[in-house]
């Protein structure tokens, strides 16, 4: 099993196999609209604007699990990155990351990257606890703008923390790209 054996419904309710992916570099992220980290948006699409012609795509995952950052629909978070952030990679519709309702795909992406470093004397990390310590365990995701990276295979790499930003992931990115 691979991130390729999995599909989700698009911000506009196109059903995609994320096998339509085989053979790119990924970047696969759980977003939200309102939160201190959305700005991340624009790094992001710079980093998909820079290599999307060298076989690499970002999928974001919207998801209102952190704080009610993403409560908008489908179309308003779609409309909001497009106008705001200019965002063009796929979009998927709103989904859960943890808990019993995760999407099968973060089942499987926290399986198979547990682990994320949290620096202890951040801002992030103080915040969670003291308001959501239960996150700070396990392979839970911690906040919104964790990233996965998933090779050409569909196999995931290595997992960032919210707090990591698109730019600081850049090397990694070419070092797949390169292979």
């Amino acid at each position: 099993m691979t991130v390729h054996s999995f599909q989700s419904n698009l911000s506009n309710g196109e059903e995609v196999g994320l096998d339509t992916f085989k053979g790119k570099v990924l970047l696969i992220v759980n977003t939200a609209s309102k939160c201190g980290l959305t700005p991340q948006y624009e790094g992001l699409e710079k980093l998909y604007d820079t290599y999307k012609e060298k076989g690499f795509t970002v999928l974001g995952f919207p998801c209102n699990q952190f704080g009610g950052q993403e409560p908008g629909t489908d179309e308003e978070i779609s409309s909001f990155c497009s106008l705001n952030y200019q965002v063009k990679f796929p979009l998927f519709q709103k989904i859960e990351v943890n808990g019993e309702n995760a999407h099968p795909l973060y089942q499987y992406l926290r399986e198979k990257a547990p682990e994320e470093e949290i620096d202890v004397n951040s801002t992030l990390y103080k915040h969670l606890q003291n308001k959501a310590p239960e996150l700070l365990e396990g392979s839970t995701i911690k906040w919104n703008f964790t990233k996965f990276l998933i090779d050409q295979e569909g196999i995931v790499v290595k997992r960032f923390s919210p707090i990591t930003t698109p730019e600081e992931i850049e090397k990694d990115i070419e070092a797949l790209l390169a292979k």
